[in-house]
């Protein structure tokens, strides 16, 4: 009896040093490796889609990001997870334990990317730079400002989202899916409207479209914040009497957008008498849909424009921005001229 209870004791006494070794050596294995060959941003790991655990496994070894690859997918089989690792671009910080980063793995934590759309940009120009920072092919941009079933559910009345596409520094995914991009542009356009005009929703959506499409020519035409109120009330001034708009920011869009041409230096007297619908020289009344994606600082003139009686205004100090805003023609002409002059 008592050389079998020493038995049984020296069993349990080496099961007690065997599970404390497992334990020390899972416990070592887990942390992290020396950091000296990672910067302290981290390392970017991208999941591609078809990738299975040990190939994950190995690229996190191969990194110095985990100890053991082997560990790793013991771990996978033990906690049933691998087919569950997310596709996707990930930042693994320094200091992140094996547990931690195959967790950040199937949780989906991936990192995000600021890319910030200037005010006044295009659809053509935003999904360039959206391929550019590879969150998204410029194709597939294009058909999702397009999406029938987005435009209905955001109620634009349009066949584009133009206009809506609110510019500001986003963090998004790589390869994300383009809808969900225009979501989170759409969605922030609406916030801003509401933080500007809480009452928008009193208005139906061809009465927002019209403002929307009034302020996205005003983001293109104002440099000073504090003349785009100004502006906004030359063309309601103009609708208001039945006059063109005479807008040079639409025969620009023509130029640029419609007719994919650079940018011009400046508008000659040829451009003005382009047949397009957004020439707003040769047509009265408003351009078929918005010029640009419009910034909080032209959606609030035109929804609150100067109440002035303006009908002109025209570039005054190219260094600066201002204008000179005239109520007659005469007037008008006089200030152009002067402008010429000191050319």
């Amino acid at each position: 009896m008592k050389r079998a209870g020493k038995l049984l004791l020296g069993s349990f006494g080496g099961g007690v040093l065997l599970g404390a070794a497992l334990i020390a050596g899972f416990l070592y294995y887990n942390t992290s490796p020396e950091p000296s060959k990672r910067s302290e941003d981290g390392v970017i790991i991208k999941v591609r889609p078809g990738e299975n655990a040990p190939e994950i496994a190995g690229e996190l070894e191969k990194e110095n990001l985990i100890r053991s690859s082997n560990l790793l997918i013991f771990y996978v089989k033990l906690m049933g997870t691998g087919g569950s690792f997310k596709t996707g671009t990930y930042r693994i910080k320094p200091g992140e334990t094996m547990t931690a980063i195959h967790d950040e793995l199937i949780q989906g934590k991936q990192h995000l990317y600021p890319v910030t759309i200037p005010e006044g940009w295009t659809v053509l120009k935003i999904g360039v730079l959206l391929e550019k920072k590879h969150i998204t092919s410029a194709q597939s941009f294009y058909k999702a400002v397009r999406d029938t079933v987005v435009l209905k559910q955001y109620a634009i009345p349009s066949d584009t989202a133009e206009g809506y596409l609110y510019p500001d520094t986003y963090m998004l995914q790589q390869n994300f899916p383009a809808e969900r991009v225009v979501r989170f542009f759409l969605d922030s356009f609406f916030r801003k409207v509401g933080e500007i005009y809480p009452d928008y929703k009193s208005l139906s959506p061809e009465e927002l479209y019209r403002k929307v499409i009034i302020a996205s020519i005003v983001e293109r035409e104002y440099r000073i914040k504090e003349e785009a109120p100004l502006i906004a009330g030359v063309f309601y001034n103009r609708l208001k009497d039945n006059m063109s708009l005479g807008s040079c920011a639409t025969i620009a869009y023509i130029i640029t957008d419609i007719e994919r041409k650079k940018h011009p230096s400046l508008i000659t007297y040829d451009d003005l008498e382009i047949d397009s619908p957004y020439n707003t020289y040769r047509h009265k009344g408003l351009p078929p849909a918005p010029i640009s994606n419009p910034s909080a600082v032209a959606l609030r003139a035109a929804f609150y424009p100067a109440q002035t009686k303006y009908l002109f205004f025209v570039l005054e100090n190219p260094k600066t921005g201002k204008h000179k805003f005239t109520v007659t023609y005469q007037d008008h002409l006089n200030a152009k001229n002067l402008y010429i002059k000191s050319k």
